[in-house]
């Protein structure tokens, strides 16, 4: 009885986390659009490789190039003219554009050693003079060391983006476990005194947003009355809150799977309604 219990208590627990963590995925990636909070990224990641703040330089010219932003008219002279920003670039077209924007004498490699003499800023020409260099006369070996260059450097964006979008999540759950009381200690003892609530969750065959909402609704969550006074009642609920909000950051991929392993698990076993008749 006692592992049949444990068992649906988990069961239940983690329902709740994949449907917020399903919930908050969704939003976020609805901000995320919004926002346009990639091609933002992206944007200050490049403008931050070609030491061009400003936007005034080569990240320009480069945002003007039609291998990387082939929606926009390339005649763009700020950074408020780019109606279009890409979400991704391709390491590859970084380099092919980057050439082609540096240099004035197409397939002429010398005089593109020339061309990266002529750029203003210090520290950006020694990185492209030593790849100039270290490619011993073949375009393609500068093209490679580029496209190198690049994905290091999408990697810090790629980091940075992941830490925002985590902060995000995690504020979104902490949102929907204030509003819903979402409280996971509270949720715990629930399903500890009754499993069998967590023998009745029904799986959506297709877990979305709407589906994932309809599912809190079978778990024992929700407001009764307000908290009246700050005590050690409101603390505990505040914890419940930060363990429901953190669960997000796992990913409604992560519990739907161990929520999959959970329920197979369970039909090889007993439930509690069927231990207690005997």
């Amino acid at each position: 009885m006692l592992q049949s219990t444990v068992l649906e208590v988990v069961i239940g627990l983690v329902f709740c986390y994949a449907s917020v963590a399903l919930i908050v995925s969704s939003i976020s990636e609805a901000i995320a659009s919004v926002l346009k909070l990639r091609s933002e990224s992206l944007l200050k990641g490049v403008k931050s490789l070609l030491n061009d703040e400003k936007f005034t330089g080569l990240a320009l010219e480069l945002y003007n190039h039609a291998l990387i932003n082939p929606t926009a008219g390339g005649k763009a002279t700020t950074e408020r003219d780019l109606q279009h920003k890409p979400s991704y670039i391709e390491s590859k077209q970084f380099a092919v554009a980057l050439i082609d924007v540096l240099q004035t004498a197409g397939g002429d490699f010398v005089a593109l050693g020339n061309d990266i003499e002529k750029i203003q800023d210090p520290q950006l020409q020694q990185l492209l003079k030593g790849m100039h260099a270290r490619a011993a006369g073949k375009i393609e070996n500068l093209r490679s060391e580029l496209a190198s260059w690049f994905d290091s450097g999408m990697e810090r964006v790629s980091g940075a983006y992941k830490r925002q979008s985590q902060l995000i999540c995690f504020l979104l759950g902490l949102l929907i476990a204030l509003v819903f009381n979402v409280d996971s200690i509270h949720l715990f003892q629930s399903l500890w005194q009754h499993p069998t609530l967590a023998a009745q969750i029904s799986l959506p065959n297709s877990p979305d947003a709407a589906g994932a909402l309809n599912g809190l609704k079978q778990l024992p969550i929700g407001w009764k009355e307000l908290p009246r006074a700050l005590d050690a009642g409101l603390l505990l609920m505040l914890v419940g809150w930060l363990v429901t909000a953190s669960s997000a950051l796992f990913g409604a991929p992560f519990w739907f799977d161990l929520l999959q392993r959970m329920v197979q698990l369970r039909g090889t076993g007993k439930k509690p309604e069927e231990d207690a008749k005997k």
